[in-house]
């Protein structure tokens, strides 16, 4: 299928190059410029663009970028997408370490459900909660033992069919956690953040959560408060930790 994808970091990158190898069409975007991705481009096989060219004429796109940048893309970006389109959120909210306070953000508290409004189309969540290089070195056959599970959020249950057949096509389960609003399972600070789990134990974990947010928003928020300062002191110790 033909895929678009904004943002060109660690995990756009990822992802496109292990779409194409699966035989999908990837056009890329930054807020630099076609220009800036023509080495890129040529060793993963993708084609750059602007923001604009990558989202017309695909069947999903993926938005990789800093939560502080969702802002900043064109306004009406989405406006007149067709309603088949799938929109993919892989972001997260690091106020102290990289996006600075987004005071709706910090209200709302739930990383993708702000995004879903900032663009005024439905957005489904995934490949947030796992590190590129686990994305890109861990994939496994489908009913592998030990096959790590991704979570996926979103409101329309057409869009998340199209997620989990990529989801398992790219190496690993998908498990559905439920609507966008129950997105924040899977932020950062969450028991299921960064974890390579298989689907039995992501499930119980999210089972632990609960489905209150109000009961879990400021062990959540502490924790992430938490792993982002490691990560700024001691990224080996941050990545150590998330072992647990």
């Amino acid at each position: 299928m033909n895929i678009g994808i904004i943002g060109s970091g660690e995990m756009g990158r990822c992802l496109a190059s292990k779409f194409v190898k699966l035989g999908h069409a990837v056009a890329m975007a930054n807020s630099r410029g076609p220009a800036s991705l023509k080495e890129l481009a040529a060793d993963i096989g993708v084609e750059a663009g602007t923001v604009e060219e990558v989202t017309k004429n695909k069947k999903v796109i993926i938005v990789s970028i800093p939560q502080k940048a969702v802002p900043y893309l064109p306004q009406n970006l989405f406006k007149n997408l067709p309603r088949d389109v799938v929109v993919i959120d892989t972001g997260n909210y690091y106020p102290t370490l990289r996006d600075g306070a987004i005071p709706a953000l910090d209200q709302s508290g739930i990383d993708s459900l702000w995004v879903q409004e900032q663009l005024g189309f439905p957005v489904v969540k995934v490949f947030n909660s796992i590190l590129a290089t686990s994305l890109n070195d861990m994939g496994s056959a489908s009913g592998a033992q030990e096959r790590i599970a991704l979570a996926v959020s979103g409101d329309d249950a057409r869009a998340k069919e199209v997620v989990f057949k990529l989801v398992d096509e790219l190496g690993f389960d998908p498990f559905d956690v439920g609507d966008i609003a129950e997105s924040w399972k899977q932020q950062p600070g969450s028991s299921i953040y960064c974890r390579d789990i298989g689907i039995k134990e992501l499930k119980r974990r999210i089972d632990t959560m609960g489905t209150a947010w109000a009961d879990m928003r400021n062990t959540i928020i502490a924790k992430r408060k938490a792993s982002e300062a490691l990560m700024r002191e001691d990224y080996p110790a941050y990545l150590k930790s998330l072992q647990d």
